[in-house]
């Protein structure tokens, strides 16, 4: 179990060592994008999947062939992604003053509503590498399909130090 107090003092690159937690290889593009773009001290990322090796690790739509669980860890596996890649953009996760924008945007079978419930998968694992201090504000979607047929796509912005 983690000392939450001492997580708290700890920075992003020793929580992570501290929960255990490996980052995936970071993800590539798979069309014609860049995974990241910085103005200013913001770092806008691409669309996260949960996707691991160019593969999607989940396919389907939560409330459907997918339960509100596997919706979670679709987020989670996203969100380590969005990690590898603000790691590999910034060289060091310790940089991150602040996540700003959280989007989770969920593939769901019609009348689903358990929408925040999937996203706190993402903002879980992000309060757990960041703290609650650089928590940030959330949208919550649900759409009728996503890029590969996985469940799952985030937002993500940052504010970093230089």
């Amino acid at each position: 179990m983690v000392d939450h107090a001492k997580a708290e003092a700890a920075g992003a690159e020793r929580r992570l060592q501290d929960l255990g937690i490996a980052l995936p290889p970071p993800p590539t593009p798979l069309g014609a994008y860049v995974e990241a773009v910085r103005t200013g001290k913001l770092v806008f990322f691409s669309g996260m999947l949960p996707v691991v090796d160019r593969k999607p690790r989940y396919i389907g739509r939560v409330g459907g062939a997918l339960t509100v669980e596997d919706g979670r860890k679709a987020a989670e596996t996203a969100t380590l992604s969005a990690l590898a890649a603000a790691r590999e953009y910034l060289g060091s996760l310790d940089r991150v003053a602040k996540v700003v924008k959280l989007g989770v945007y969920i593939a769901t079978e019609g009348d689903f509503r358990d929408h925040p419930k999937v996203a706190d998968g993402a903002s879980e694992m992000l309060l757990a590498v960041f703290g609650e201090d650089k928590l940030s504000s959330r949208i919550v979607l649900g759409v009728s399909s996503l890029p590969l047929g996985v469940p799952i796509e985030l937002e993500l912005v940052l504010e970093i130090e230089d």
